[in-house]
């Protein structure tokens, strides 16, 4: 009895669309790393990139659950004495939609070059616009 193991140029990659409208940010994150990973596939191999390319509109009607909004923090420190700046939540929102899905997804996935491989086919949108209509992408729900 021998092991399947799936090669990389054997993957097939589909398009998927979903719309972010009224979703949570932690449970739509989770799904998505799950998804990138390619654990929904039958022919799931660990070390092996198996991610479909996935284009999330509507990221700026994303929900959150509590008092997040106010108290959840996104810290970046520059190296130099003072360079430490801090936006929450509600602000990042306001500014960059796109960069909490994206900063909540990498966070979920291996912190190696398999998860900068996958990260890379995630594509995040603030509205319903994306310039992928070519790709024919597969609307999912989740």
């Amino acid at each position: 009895m021998k092991s399947f193991m799936q090669k990389t140029e054997d993957v097939k990659r589909k398009w998927l669309l979903i719309d972010a409208d009224g979703l949570i940010l932690g449970r739509l994150a989770s799904k998505l790393a799950s998804m990138l990973r390619g654990k929904t596939k039958p022919e799931f191999t660990s070390h092996v990139d198996m991610a479909d390319e996935i284009v999330i509109i509507n990221a700026e009607k994303i929900r959150v659950t509590g008092k997040k909004l106010a108290d959840k923090k996104y810290q970046t420190y520059s190296g130099y004495p003072g360079g430490q700046k801090e936006v929450n939540l509600a602000q990042k929102l306001e500014k960059h939609p796109e960069d909490v899905i994206i900063h909540a997804v990498k966070g979920m996935l291996p912190h190696n070059t398999l998860g900068r491989q996958l990260m890379k086919k995630l594509k995040v949108y603030a509205g319903a616009e994306h310039p992928h209509q070519a790709q024919n992408p597969e609307l999912i729900e989740i």
